[in-house]
């Protein structure tokens, strides 16, 4: 394991986390009605959010596991895992518009569950956008208080897929975000610990 996490190639990584993509993908090119992409939407909304929640617990888990090799691979990668997010993203956002008549999809536009999965797939746009080094580089500062804004995303993306079928299920979506909810607490919980012990050192 230890030899996996130092030689993964960001090829094999790409390979593995386009993998699902394949079969949903020849599921599209060989739909003959728009009830094949209202079924996809869910696999597409589905690994979207793991992997945005998997790029989002790499510093918390490194922060926890001090010393182990597989947070500090997460966070080094965490990039190719948001990326993969938008992309999966995109593609839900896309059999949306292809199973709806256009009609539909502006009437719902305003329903709680439609604009929060709106608004969370926009901000991720950007993150998407500048998450490459020279983005990094160029931006500076800038960049880091971006990304905060995945923390805004998260939350919509839970929003969203909770509310929807008027929250008559939501115990998917909280299974997946709650080991990011409980390690987002952690991390918020060691920094200011850490901090107040900088502070009462310095007095």
């Amino acid at each position: 394991m230890s030899h996996f996490f130092k030689r993964t190639s960001p090829y094999l990584l790409w390979a593995i986390l386009a993998l699902p993509s394949f079969a949903i993908v020849s599921q599209a090119l060989g739909a003959e009605t728009n009830r094949v992409y209202h079924q996809l939407l869910h696999p597409t909304g589905e690994f979207a959010a793991r992997f945005m929640i998997i790029s989002m617990m790499a510093t918390p888990l490194m922060m926890l596991f001090k010393g182990w090799r597989g947070p500090q691979w997460l966070r080094k990668n965490r990039r190719y895992f948001g990326v993969a997010a938008f992309a999966y993203a995109a593609l839900h956002t896309l059999f949306y518009l292809m199973s709806e008549p256009l009609q539909r999809i502006l009437a719902e536009a305003t329903d709680f569950e439609i604009w929060t999965g709106w608004v969370a797939f926009a901000i991720f746009i950007p993150l998407a956008a500048t998450s490459h080094d020279w983005a990094v580089r160029k931006m500076g500062p800038a960049w880091k208080s971006l990304q905060r804004w995945t923390y805004g995303a998260a939350v919509l993306t839970l929003l969203h897929w909770a509310s929807l079928h008027d929250w008559r299920s939501p115990t998917a979506a909280i299974v997946h975000f709650t080991p990011l909810a409980l390690l987002t607490l952690y991390r918020i919980w060691s920094t200011y610990s850490r901090r107040r012990a900088r502070a009462l050192k310095a007095a």
